[in-house]
């Protein structure tokens, strides 16, 4: 079917172009683009494997206006939106949009909420029933959901979270009609007959991302209604403290990994056996320099702590998805 110039989207118009204009230049057109900004136009990409020729000269003369031809290309879009995005140089950030392009969602559904501030996204969702707040919320990273359950009402977040660990699938006509009732525009069309969704794993991730009182405000609502549910996500939580059981070669790997401010910070709470085990895997020399900013670091937030705790557990976890360490627990079968 041919394509209309006239009838695509600035960013389907901005997709075809930069596939014409090749990888370097798009390259550095993503350098300066936001985030949001380049998930629209990538969304797009990744559906291309052919620019005919009249498309391409239609939409370079659009943009140059003095283009008098341009051929048509045969390209695999998905294989250069990641080359692109490669190219621009920050792993962080090229390994973030690559986890929301690449989901198992084609198309992106309820991609505007992942785009949303997390305390908008809670008051859209605040007088929702909880099924439906759960299964929207399944939908995103779990980072993101993390924030908007934070600004959920309290009586709420064990609900949401209990009816996202019970999840398996989910049929795409329940999507769409989730999609249709908060008015919001997506691409593309959801493919598969179901999806998953949640789970136990979905919430678990979940609840790594929140704060600890939070986390445990919500597994004691949930052990109100569902103890093996609840006692299935405690044996999958890994904490701070958890750190400990990991061999010494697995704990010098996220140790390189970690910025010695926030190391400090991260052992102001934390138990002998967990500041024993560091020490143990850092120099002399490091070990002595934390124990002495400890020492003279003054009265901090525990949310902060948290925070520096959590970042290096998901160090850990990042570490384990590679193959590159074992966490030990976590419902897995002894280690030998």
């Amino acid at each position: 079917m041919k394509k209309d110039l006239s009838k695509m989207t600035g960013a389907e118009k901005a997709a075809y172009l930069l596939i014409c204009l090749g990888e370097e230049v798009t390259a550095e057109v993503f350098k300066e683009l936001k985030d949001e900004e380049i998930r629209w136009v990538s969304n797009y990409m990744k559906g291309v494997d052919h620019v005919p020729a009249d498309l391409a000269k239609e939409v370079v003369n659009q943009y140059r206006k003095t283009q008098a031809d341009y051929a048509g290309l045969f390209v695999d879009g998905s294989d250069f939106m990641n080359k692109a995005l490669a190219s621009t140089g920050d792993d962080e950030r090229v390994e973030s949009l690559l986890e929301d392009l690449n989901s198992e969602f084609d198309g992106k559904p309820l991609e505007t909420i992942s785009m949303m501030e997390p305390r908008m996204v809670a008051d859209l969702l605040k007088n929702e029933h909880p099924q439906t707040v759960a299964l929207i919320l399944s939908t995103q990273k779990a980072e993101h959901t993390g924030q908007v359950l934070g600004y959920l009402p309290e009586e709420l977040r064990s609900d949401v979270i209990y009816r996202i660990a019970k999840i398996e699938k989910v049929s795409p006509e329940v999507i769409h009609q989730i999609e249709d009732a908060l008015q919001r525009e997506i691409g593309g069309f959801v493919k598969k007959d179901q999806h998953h969704v949640g789970g136990v794993d979905k919430a678990v991730e979940i609840l790594t991302r929140m704060e600890r009182a939070m986390e445990q405000e919500i597994l004691s609502g949930i052990e109100a209604v569902d103890m093996e549910t609840a006692e299935k996500m405690r044996n999958l939580l890994v904490t701070f403290e958890d750190l400990h059981k990991i061999d010494n070669r697995g704990m010098q790997k996220i140790l390189r990994e970690v910025k010695n401010e926030e190391l400090t910070l991260a052992l102001k709470t934390a138990p002998e056996t967990i500041k024993d085990k560091i020490y143990q895997n850092i120099s002399e020399r490091a070990a002595d320099m934390i124990a002495e900013d400890l020492e003279a670091l003054g009265p901090v937030r525990l949310s902060d702590v948290e925070r520096a705790q959590q970042g290096i557990v998901k160090i850990a976890l990042r570490l384990e998805e590679e193959g590159q360490l074992v966490m030990p627990g976590k419902g897995q079968e002894t280690l030998v």
